[in-house]
């Protein structure tokens, strides 16, 4: 009896002296965007998003109350602190979210929320953080959406406080208070009206910016640069992916936005990439062309406006579609490479896909 407690006691000591590894390595995010009630919950339920916590934070009091914050003396904003998985979604991608859900020219709050505790702000953790977030900073600046300056401050992240229990998920434990709140306080329709021809958060329009033309002549090849630039067409079954049988990811040469998966793609005998549908549908941009004398339905990229090629409805089933696209406006990323440059958000498509990869 002695041996086995000492055996026991022997096991118990070795495992609990071993630290115990997370299931995956993750990052945190702090973002202001007035009454944090509103921005809980844009981020839940996102793909790669962990947990939510709302709270307080950039202030000079020790675990302060609502009551304190909201008198606006503490320095602190309300805010939201975001714990993610970067290999499924990136930091630029929660900006995204994050503009979508404020006003960021507001110098004095947000909507019918006033004060410095209301105040907008990215709080970043590192370099990285910073330089991406004054670069999603300067994108949505330069997108002419607003017509006065973007205010939003971008901080050094310090500590986080989190708000007493009753402020977390306020929006499922007080459904209608907080649906008349959000309407009332005019977020819900600034939100409609800035954003309704903008697309949603799975593709990211801050990472994908169109170079300068001058950038793309001397990083494109002389077709590349014809087939997005010019509507050029390349020769058929003399082209990089028309045959290629690998799985992975096809996206914009010019902007590195997602465009095909692999799974998608089938053998239409066209000599060109073939497949039956974007990776989102959002991700590309249909338009009518009359060329040719005949009239057919071109596709773009949505943020890079790359001429891709056209789509027909000759194609297999699920959709009856056929994308046929130029090898020269794509760029392969390998399923092995997909986390590494920052396409790991799409792995799980591989599983989730109902259509059979036909090659």
């Amino acid at each position: 009896m002695t041996s086995t407690i000492f055996i026991f006691l022997f096991v118990f000591l070795i495992f609990s002296s071993t630290p115990i590894q997370a299931a995956a390595n993750t990052e945190t995010a702090i973002f202001a965007g007035g009454c944090f009630w509103c921005m809980e919950p844009p981020f839940e339920n996102i793909d790669g998003v962990i947990d939510v916590t709302v709270g307080y934070t950039g202030g000079h009091v020790e675990n302060p109350t609502y009551e304190q914050v909201t008198s606006g003396t503490t320095g602190h904003y309300e805010a939201v602190q975001v714990v993610y998985d970067p290999a499924e979604i990136s930091y630029s991608q929660l900006l995204y979210i994050f503009w979508r859900q404020i006003d960021p020219t507001d110098d004095g709050g947000q909507f019918a929320d006033r004060g410095t505790q209301y105040f907008t702000a990215v709080f970043f953790h590192d370099k990285e953080q910073q330089k991406t977030a004054e670069k999603s900073k300067n994108a949505l600046e330069s997108s002419g959406m607003f017509d006065k300056p973007i205010v939003t401050a971008i901080l050094p992240a310090g500590k986080f406080f989190r708000a007493e229990e009753y402020h977390q998920q306020y929006y499922k434990k007080n459904v209608l208070q907080y649906s008349m709140y959000k309407m009332g306080s005019g977020r819900a329709g600034f939100i409609k009206n800035v954003w309704k021809d903008k697309p949603s958060v799975s593709v990211d329009s801050k990472e994908y910016i169109r170079p300068s033309d001058k950038e793309l002549k001397s990083r494109l090849s002389p077709l590349q640069y014809k087939v997005t630039q010019n509507e050029g067409t390349e020769p058929p079954f003399d082209n990089a992916y028309w045959n290629n049988k690998k799985q992975g990811l096809y996206v914009d040469v010019v902007t590195g936005e997602p465009l095909f998966l692999s799974t998608d793609k089938f053998e239409s005998g066209t000599g060109w990439p073939s497949f039956t549908r974007p990776v989102d549908k959002e991700s590309i941009v249909e338009r009518e062309d009359r060329g040719l004398f005949t009239s057919r339905t071109e596709v773009r990229s949505r943020y890079g406006d790359s001429h891709l090629g056209h789509v027909f409805a000759d194609g297999p089933k699920p959709t009856g579609l056929r994308y046929c696209i130029n090898s020269a406006a794509l760029r392969f990323v390998a399923k092995e490479q997909m986390a590494e440059q920052g396409y790991g958000k799409y792995l799980r498509l591989f599983t989730e896909k109902k259509s059979e990869q036909i090659f």
